[in-house]
């Protein structure tokens, strides 16, 4: 199985999603995953991994098994593989049972650890890095993920998933 793993953040609390697939071209998951939680870390440039990596352990955890490869919305190498982002602190406390592939909006730092792919009509790069598998690999990957447009089918929807949860969890809380 192939996860695709994403965290929103609210006020209070964050949501994090998980869709489970079984293949890369996949147009939809045969199993979607939210939790609920608290928000531990404020954001840090830098250390990005503190506020989200709790998130994603939540939701990974809540899975019967862990996935083959875990594909997070992020880094996972921060240009070379001496300095780990979001998905290598995911690997390792995984204790590397999982691959994590990094698919990245915007440019961090370029490096040996990292490729740009493009996807569909766009000119704009993704930004790949990962953990556990090859990087090539990884980027091929991604490249064969459903969609016609830049951002994957399934990354888009855990991302809307995730968001979607935390906009009920807001309308369920009672106004002051």
């Amino acid at each position: 199985m192939i996860a695709c793993t994403d965290v929103h953040y609210g006020e209070s609390q964050a949501v994090a999603a998980c869709l489970l697939f079984r293949d890369w071209p996949d147009d939809s998951p045969c199993l979607e995953v939210t939790e609920r939680v608290e928000q531990a870390a404020l954001y840090e440039p830098g250390r990005f991994y503190r506020r989200e990596l709790p998130g994603l352990l939540s939701v990974i955890g809540r899975l019967v098994e862990t996935p083959e490869v875990i594909v997070i919305d992020g880094y996972v190498w921060l240009g070379d593989e001496f300095h780990p982002g979001l998905g290598a602190y995911l690997y390792e406390a995984l204790g590397r049972t999982a691959a994590v592939l990094g698919v990245a909006k915007t440019l961090f730092q370029e490096g040996p650890a990292l490729r740009a792919i493009k996807r569909g009509r766009s000119s704009s790069p993704l930004y790949i890095t990962a953990a556990g598998i090859d990087l090539n690999e990884a980027s091929e990957r991604v490249v064969e993920m459903h969609g016609e447009f830049r951002i994957p089918t399934l990354l888009k929807k855990v991302d809307r998933l995730c968001r979607g949860v935390e906009r009920s969890i807001r309308e369920e809380s009672p106004t002051q």
